[in-house]
């Protein structure tokens, strides 16, 4: 190790890196920038693209201390966590800095807003495998939610993961296999065994929320899932050193209470992310919601749709209000719109990170409330007025926030300015000394200059020599005798008299004194505020409640939804509806064709669709499961009229792509998905199947998807919409009483089809691919042939026999070849002659 390892400073760095886990990067402060070095300094540097230099032999790179949240961003984003050491003391001369690690940065516990998503949700989580249960726990450090659950396979531990959309995911370093069972997601990070063993997990949580038993949050057990929330706690604490005191409740999130929407439907349906972008997506055509609390909510409310008819009628009930009442709904999203992130900044100040600005965010945000009570106060139905019990009046805090704070506070809490002048007398005092000393140097200096007559003397100060005087090297024979010199530069000299030094003291004394009181009184009104986290946590959760269903009933008024009949039944009855996501997309002068469904359980509880590809089944399909989803998580339809029996799971199958991660083909993750769906829907399922078996042969194929439509049909009994191009399978309307055909019509002209994109009693008479291939702009010649090669075909004909001679790859002259048939190709010709 160089001569550089052994000096105080390197000393120190060494001492605190030591303690930190090998693949943490180490911020350590050195004035304005934060440095990296040795092996640290070789990782980030690429990866911040800054450069890599040595100093005595030491490899380091740094960056700004102002700027240095994108840096740390770029790491966190690369899969790295970060290390800030901060230093804890000031300069003093010829005495080194103190420095500790004040947090430890990771891609699930990032606190900096301009970092985070604000419409989403940043959860760390963890994974843990108790005999055959399957524990998961997860928080959002940023708002302190937190929440458990146990499952019963993988499969269903995969699905909720994939709704989760967790920043990072924390599993035992001795279940690697379980991690592998989930696809190893790229998130996933492993920790040491321990911090998953019950006991110990149960004495973290119950420490923490200062109770005896976690049966009170409805965790009794649930071993597996409570191992996996003890990991999470103490991870936060110990290994990350982040605060965790805002973190105040936990919550068992049973499977019961939702509908199951497996890893692929939400895929197929795109509930929140769409290939085509975020415009496209189920979320985007429902969110308009004001504040980021809402919609976090609101994408919650998408990604787990609900199954109690209770609930979801009050929100109904709530929504009509809103509609019922046009000026007080405008009022509340007027008032939603001045609300910032309450959460998120409630958050921050709880963990010490929060300064000046989020006090007055937070203050600017509650100033809302009573006008928001007001409002509310207007309805009187028990939904109104369960989010009026929870909406708290905390008009106080606010307004001694806002009496206190200055209106452009610094980032900084330690550097002064954060209070407005008038708000602490001592503090005015001292802010007033310092101010009056800062003019007495100035005055000093044109003293000075009119006594010595050197027109370039400057009082200047820095933090290693205070104030002192600077003379050039051209008028150092000027200099008067009671000037006192200090230090020699290249430029001239620095001088201090005993006068200046005097009110030096008097100037940095209350400045430093100015500093620290404010610092101390900013504590403290943190204090005060902090002691009603609990009310405004559960203030910020009833403004996002408020906020979604607002978002609701506006996406209702604006698009003329209508509210749809909820039932316990077995049926869903839909007129003229309408596809939520391509009903908002449609360009200037088209208009979407609205169609009907109907389902229910003695008559039509599976219905098979015919029809050409691009003639709108994919559509009809997603629209059908689209449209329940909204109607359990309480939203108005886009139809005419609407009845829909609770459904317990949403199975869809649609679109075909390779795995090719693990190896499998378009027809492999097509039976994969297939049988999830055999082996888990219920009669109250809705399943929607797309083209089953179209990636193998016909007739494997069409005997697969008739089979299934018959276990369907016969076993589970669930509503089932079954788009298919094997026009044989619509001959099961005839032996299955439940069973019914339905075709997408299609107007034929001029060898042309137009696609009328409604859907009617019976099916299809043909598939219509050659037309379809025409509007895809296959060359003419192409088309033609397909046509005789369809015509041989529906003759029974083999197409080879229509050829009159197969070319060969020779120089031969054309009119000396001869017509060349083997022995196998004679063979496949009686066969299919």
């Amino acid at each position: 190790m160089s001569d550089a390892s052994t000096t105080p400073m390197m000393k120190q760095y060494l001492a605190i890196r030591r303690e930190l886990p090998e693949d943490v990067l180490l911020f350590f402060r050195l004035g304005d920038f934060y440095e990296l070095f040795f092996e640290d300094a070789k990782t980030a540097s690429p990866l911040l693209n800054v450069a890599l230099t040595k100093r005595n032999g030491v490899p380091m790179c740094g960056v700004p201390h102002h700027s240095s949240q994108g840096y740390i961003a770029k790491l966190i984003k690369a899969g790295k966590r970060v290390a800030i050491a901060e230093q804890t003391t000031d300069p003093v001369p010829g005495k080194i800095v103190e420095r500790a690690v004040s947090q430890i940065l990771s891609a699930g516990t990032i606190n900096d807003l301009n970092l985070l998503d604000s419409n989403r949700a940043n959860y760390l989580a963890a994974v843990f495998r108790d005999g055959k249960k399957l524990g998961l726990a997860y928080v959002d450090h940023t708002t302190g939610e937190f929440e458990v659950a146990e499952f019963k396979d993988t499969a269903e531990l995969v699905d909720e993961l994939e709704r989760l959309q967790a920043s990072e995911l924390l599993y035992s370093e001795d279940q690697r296999e379980l991690i592998d069972a989930l696809g190893s997601p790229a998130c996933a990070q492993s920790v040491e065994g321990y911090l998953f063993l019950l006991d110990q997990a149960q004495h973290s949580l119950t420490q923490h929320f200062k109770v005896q038993s976690l049966d009170g949050f409805g965790c009794q057990g649930l071993s597996a899932a409570i191992s996996a929330a003890g990991c999470i706690l103490q991870y936060l604490q110990f290994q990350l050193r982040r605060s965790v005191e805002h973190i105040q409740r936990m919550r068992h999130a049973q499977t019961s209470d939702v509908v199951l929407i497996d890893a692929a439907s939400q895929s197929h349906l795109e509930l929140v992310t769409a290939r085509g972008g975020s415009s496209h997506t189920l979320l985007s055509a429902l969110d308009r919601t004001c504040t980021p609390m809402g919609a976090r909510k609101l994408r919650h409310w998408v990604l787990h749709p609900l199954r109690d008819l209770d609930t979801l009628t009050q929100r109904q009930d709530m929504i009509a209000a809103l509609l019922d009442e046009a000026v007080i709904f405008s009022q509340i999203r007027t008032l939603l719109k001045e609300v910032r992130d309450l959460e998120r900044t409630s958050s921050r100040l709880s963990q010490g990170s929060g300064n000046g600005r989020d006090l007055l965010m937070l203050a600017s945000s509650l100033e809302v409330v009573p006008a928001l009570r007001t409002a509310l106060e207007t309805f009187g139905s028990p939904g109104f007025n369960l989010l009026l019990e929870r909406l708290h009046d905390l008009t106080a805090i606010s307004q001694e926030i806002q009496r206190a704070i200055a209106d452009e506070p610094p980032m900084q809490i330690k550097e002064g300015g954060v209070f407005r002048e008038g708000w602490l007398p001592a503090l005015d005092e001292l802010r007033n000394a310092s101010t009056l000393g800062r003019q007495w140097i100035a005055d000093l200096q044109n003293r000075e200059i009119e006594r010595t007559g050197i027109k370039s003397l400057k009082i200047k100060y820095n933090a290693v020599f205070g104030y002192f005087i600077e003379i050039t090297k051209a008028n150092v024979g000027s200099v008067p005798p009671d000037y006192h010199r200090k230090q020699t530069t290249v430029n001239g000299e620095r001088y201090i008299t005993d006068e200046l030094k005097r009110m030096e003291d008097k100037i940095l004394g209350s400045e430093e004194r100015s500093k620290a009181l404010e610092y101390e009184e900013f504590l403290a009104l943190r204090g005060r505020v902090l002691e009603h986290l609990a009310q405004i946590q559960e203030t910020a959760e009833t403004i996002a409640i408020l906020d979604a269903l607002g978002s609701l009933a506006e996406t209702a008024r604006l698009f003329n939804y209508t509210r749809p009949v909820l039932n316990e039944t077995r049926n869903l009855f839909i007129r003229e509806g309408r596809h939520p996501v391509l009903d908002q997309n449609l360009t200037s002068g088209e208009r979407f064709v609205p169609n009907d469904i109907t389902l229910e359980p003695e008559e039509s509880r599976l219905i098979l669709i015919t029809g050409p590809n691009m003639a709108g089944k994919s559509t009809y399909l997603r629209m059908t499961a689209l449209l329940t989803l909204m109607a359990q998580i309480g939203s108005y339809l886009p139809v005419h009229s609407a009845e829909v029996g609770l459904v317990d799971r949403i199975f869809t199958r649609i679109g075909a792509s390779d795995d090719i991660a693990r190896g499998q083909s378009t027809f492999m993750v097509e039976m994969n998905e297939t049988a999830l769906i055999l082996n888990n829907a219920t009669e109250r399922s809705l399943v929607i199947l797309d083209e089953i078996g179209r990636g193998t042969s016909t007739f494997d194929g069409l005997s697969i998807a008739w089979s299934v439509a018959e276990h369907l049909h016969d076993k589970v009994g669930a509503r089932t919409l079954f788009a298919t191009h094997y026009h044989e399978i619509t001959a099961l309307a005839q032996s299955r009483s439940a069973v019914k055909n339905y075709n997408v019509a299609v107007k034929e002209w001029n060898h042309q089809i137009i696609f009328l994109h409604k859907i009617l009693p019976g099916s299809a008479e043909k598939s219509y691919g050659i037309q379809v291939a025409r509007l895809a702009g296959l060359p003419e010649n192409v088309i033609d042939r397909a046509k005789e090669v369809l015509q041989q075909l529906e003759a029974g004909h083999q197409p080879a026999e229509s050829v009159k001679e197969v070319p060969v790859a020779t120089s031969v002259p054309a009119k000396t070849r001869k017509k060349v048939v083997s022995d196998e190709d004679k063979g496949q010709m009686v066969l299919f002659g």
